[in-house]
């Protein structure tokens, strides 16, 4: 019998209701996907198409929706035992202010049911893979932005998981930083090798990270119009790989294309 899929996505729809007699926005449109074991998976779209709503349930934050998710053949949302690590990485680093980097991530692990016998050797492994070996006793205000961003990636990293939701977290930073951050990423990627679903509106952010591109169109009632295999694209990819290039632009021709298409239909 076939393993499930890291993530499943079947007929997901999510309205946001209205406030008096303002009709609802629904924010995304009977949404299906897979992402099998491994696989790194970037969702393609506008603003306000619906990709922060979509991690967003399949993080748990947001329970009230239509139709089926589950990781790894457990519904969303299921926390009993035996349930498959999920980690979020968002935007902003969220990090706690108030508690050092370390503490951070320790208290990550501590939710994830790791004894405290392995917390420091788990950390400082994360922390080194994120060039933050010198920094594990600075708290998050103490540190730039891309140094915040690190350290929320280490402390997604630190609980192993199966599965990780990316909601554009590199949007943010400048593109020099950005550049650094994504290339580490995959470094991490490539030794863990979680299921990825990382959500952009960058084109050649997602050619450079994944295996499949999933466009969406804009919304309301955004959902899913095409997909791109990257898999000919050779790993590791390099920014001065003419073929990347040449990739990500042959990527925001046809989400073009396919948006433009579709809006004449609607």
């Amino acid at each position: 019998m076939a393993s499930p899929a890291a993530i499943e996505v079947t007929e997901v729809s999510k309205t946001f209701p209205g406030k008096g007699r303002s009709p609802g926005w629904k924010a995304i449109a009977e949404a299906t996907l897979t992402v099998d074991p491994g696989e790194f998976v970037c969702i393609l779209g506008p603003s306000g198409c619906g990709k922060s709503t979509l991690l967003n349930i399949l993080s748990g934050l947001d329970d009230q929706y239509d139709g089926h998710a589950a990781i790894h053949g457990h519904p969303v949302g299921d926390r009993q035992f035996g349930s498959p690590r999920v980690a979020c990485v968002f935007q902003e680093p969220r990090l706690m202010p108030w508690r050092t980097v370390r503490a951070n991530i320790e208290f990550a692990l501590a939710a994830s049911g790791f004894i405290e016998a392995q917390w420091r050797t788990r950390t400082d492994r994360v922390l080194n893979l994120v060039g933050l070996e010198d920094f594990a006793d600075f708290y998050p205000l103490q540190l730039s932005g891309g140094m915040q961003q690190r350290a929320s990636i280490a402390r997604a990293f630190a609980i192993e998981p199966e599965v990780l939701l990316m909601d554009e977290p590199f949007s943010a930073l400048d593109e020099l930083t950005a550049r650094r951050l994504r290339q580490q990423l995959l470094t991490i990627w490539s030794d863990f090798r979680p299921s990825v679903l990382f959500v952009t509106h960058n084109a050649f952010e997602a050619t450079f990270l994944s295996d499949r591109i999933l466009m969406m169109t804009k919304g309301p009632g955004g959902r899913f119009c095409d997909e791109i295999n990257l898999n000919g694209l050779a790993r590791p990819r390099t920014y001065e790989d003419v073929k990347v290039f040449e990739a990500s632009r042959d990527v925001v021709a046809r989400l073009i294309s396919r948006i433009g298409q579709i809006d004449q239909d609607l």
